[in-house]
Parts: C-alpha cells; sequence; structure tokens
C-alpha cells in the first residue's frame, strides 16, 4: 500500500505567525494561523483537513459496504464537523459529527442504519480517530 504524505510550515509565534500546509500529491496547497484555526480568519487549519479525511473515507466506506451487502448507491455525501474545545489540560478534538445522505435505491431504512454504523466503525479514518467521539447521521435519500 502507498504512504501518503502531507507537510506543515510554520513561521513565527503562535498568535502572530503564519503557516501553510501541503499534500504530498500536491492537490491541495493552503494558509493557515493563529486566527483561522482559534477564530474565524480566513485559511484552513488541521481539524477542517481532519474533516475533510473524515468525510472523504467514510463516503468511500459507506459506499464500499453497501456494494457488499449487494446494494448499488448511486452516491454519498458526508458532511463532518470537527468539534475543538478547549480545556484545563488544553486543546482537543473532542467529537466529529458526520452528516451523511445517500441515495441507494432498494434498501429499507433499518438496514441503510446498520450499514452505516458498520462504515463508521470500519472507515480508516475513524479508526485513527478512536479517542474522538463519532456522532453518525445516516439519512436515506
Amino acid at each position: 500500500m502507498p504512504k501518503r504524505t502531507a507537510e506543515a510550515k510554520w513561521n513565527g509565534q503562535l498568535k502572530d505567525g503564519k503557516g501553510s500546509m501541503k499534500f504530498g500529491s500536491g492537490a491541495f496547497e493552503g494558509a493557515y494561523s493563529f486566527s483561522s484555526r482559534f477564530e474565524e480568519g480566513t485559511g484552513t487549519n488541521p481539524e477542517e483537513l481532519i474533516g475533510a479525511a473524515h468525510a472523504g473515507c467514510f463516503s468511500m466506506a459507506f459506499s464500499a459496504e453497501l456494494g457488499k451487502a449487494g446494494f448499488n448507491p448511486k452516491s454519498v455525501e458526508t458532511k463532518a464537523t470537527v468539534h475543538l474545545t478547549k480545556s484545563d489540560a488544553g486543546f482537543t478534538i473532542s467529537k466529529i459529527d458526520l452528516d451523511s445522505l445517500a441515495h441507494v435505491p432498494e434498501i429499507d431504512n433499518a438496514k441503510f442504519q446498520e450499514i452505516a454504523e458498520g462504515a463508521k466503525k470500519g472507515c480508516p479514518v475513524s479508526r485513527a480517530l478512536g479517542g474522538v467521539e463519532i456522532a453518525l447521521n445516516a439519512k436515506l435519500a
């Protein structure tokens, strides 16, 4: 299996510094800062990138599990909301909400929910984030 890389560079101190992150594939490069991470400033942040990775991974895993169960998904759209919270121990990713909408012909909601939960547990990014609460809201379109 291939190894994936990403890089980050930070210049300056925490509050007034600036940085950039990029994927090894060259598909993305973006700026980040204290403001884009801890406030509402322009740019990306690590949590947003984790969210994108999780949404993409879950969508693929869900599609794969539906296929294994004999269903033909037309589409799976997932939004990941990553909650960054501050406690006495510092900042932490405390929860990720996965909101997914899937177009799957000829499946009942009970089976759909069962497969969605299995995909959430089996998704490699979900497994990597095992210490984080992951809430799934899967809807059948």
